[in-house]
């Protein structure tokens, strides 16, 4: 495999944790919040790190970046999370150059996701890219992978049918919710936290249960009313908490707190209560299963369910892989000219060089030696063999490496960039 263009012994990592290896209790403890973000951002670039971008999800923390070694990348996660590396080691993963860029590929296109072509994660990646940007921690490499793989979720969705019916966890909720609650739409349903899987539980709520018992609790009051003015629903303030939850049928819990907020001592339940924790960390604690009448749900259960909609999305996997692949060559064949553009510039001036003698030479031997003729054969044959050569770099069977190296030596040039 060759080497992704990079600084000077730097190479391009993709490490981090997913749904796949590491449980939601694991991956509570590596999350990192608007405030964690920052702190990696600021202290990567302080430790010199040319480019990186830190992503976290409920289904995953992962850092993409160029770093000498992987352990760099990996600390940066641990230092601001309550994650150990030796907990890393164990359910954590490190990818390098193309298979870093593999991954970046599947996980922005909704391949990697817990719910089969769940096109939430895209958004978080540009949102993560731009943060990154504002530090100016983005290179040219990873702005035009981020863009790549951008073009590829858009193609994906455009020209496939792998996002059809459930996208999200927040869809795979409300499935539960119909299936598992009779009469719902005569029941009392509480939606605590009102962040992106809040809004989108929400809104799937109200379209698909005809519902019109939704109370919404957040706490910032501003942002709930804001989704409920838009969906015409109820709207408490935080301190009546406790209150609503006694009148609850069905609660979702979809904060985005580090420490559970619902537990048994707030609780003083007079009939059954079902309650969907869609946090990460999880923020209803495992107490409350000690109360009868209680369900608690994970989002992880939830992410398992193999309904006929996520089988049917499976059939559009080699489609979807088909326009990755597509897109990741236009990349690779980018990564590959931008390696090679140097060394094909520094052997045209090298040639222009001994043009220029040579034309001096032989204006200086011949009386009547057409220069102006000459220059225009001599620019045609360069062109012609800079070409030859750079279509030898272009060739997928091409050692790009071996052949700058051989080209720089016998020509004896060396490139401004490298």
């Amino acid at each position: 495999m060759e080497k992704i263009i990079a600084p000077k012994h730097q190479y391009f990592y993709a490490v981090g944790l997913s749904y796949k290896k590491a449980d939601a209790e694991t991956r509570g403890k590596f999350s990192l919040d608007a405030a964690a973000k920052t702190k990696v951002l600021q202290q990567a670039k302080a430790a010199g790190i040319e480019s990186l971008i830190v992503t976290s999800t409920c289904n995953r923390t992962e850092i993409y970046g160029f770093a000498e070694h992987p352990f760099q990348l990996i600390t940066l996660i641990c230092e601001h999370s309550q994650g150990t590396v030796e907990s890393f080691q164990n359910v954590g993963y490190v990818y390098k150059n193309q298979e870093a860029v593999n991954h970046m590929f599947r996980v922005g296109t909704g391949l990697d996701s817990q719910i089969l072509g769940d096109f939430e994660i895209i958004s978080q990646l540009k949102s993560s890219f731009n943060e990154s940007k504002s530090y100016g921690l983005i290179n040219t490499f990873i702005d035009r992978l981020i863009n790549a793989v951008i073009q590829a979720s858009k193609k994906i969705k455009n020209e496939t049918e792998i996002s059809t019916g459930a996208t999200s966890v927040s869809f795979a909720s409300v499935q539960y919710i119909i299936r598992n609650v009779e009469n719902i739409g005569s029941k009392n349903i509480l939606l605590f936290g009102t962040g992106k899987i809040g809004r989108n539980t929400c809104e799937n709520l109200v379209k698909h249960t005809k519902n019109e018992h939704i109370t919404l609790i957040n706490r910032t009051k501003d942002k709930a009313e804001k989704l409920a003015g838009k969906l015409n629903l109820i709207v408490k303030d935080y301190s009546e908490l406790h209150i609503e939850l006694q009148k609850a049928d069905v609660v979702i819990v979809a904060t985005g707190a580090q420490n559970p907020t619902i537990d048994k001592a707030i609780l003083n339940l007079k009939k059954p209560l079902l309650i969907l924790d869609l946090s990460i960390p999880k923020n209803v604690n495992e107490n409350v299963k000690d109360l009868t009448g209680v369900t608690l749900i994970h989002m992880d259960h939830l992410s398992q369910m193999t309904d006929e909609t996520l089988e049917n999305r499976k059939r559009h996997i080699p489609a979807a892989e088909a326009i990755i692949e597509e897109i990741k060559d236009e990349f690779f064949a980018w990564t590959k000219a931008r390696k090679f553009a140097p060394t094909i510039h520094a052997l045209k001036e090298k040639l222009n060089a001994i043009k220029v003698s040579e034309l001096d030479f032989q204006s200086k031997k011949i009386a009547d030696f057409n220069e102006a003729q000459a220059e225009i054969i001599s620019n045609r044959i360069i062109q012609k063999i800079t070409t030859h050569f750079a279509n030898h770099l272009k060739n997928d069977s091409t050692i790009v490496d071996e052949s700058i190296e051989w080209i720089e030596k016998v020509f004896q040039i060396e490139p401004s960039i490298k």
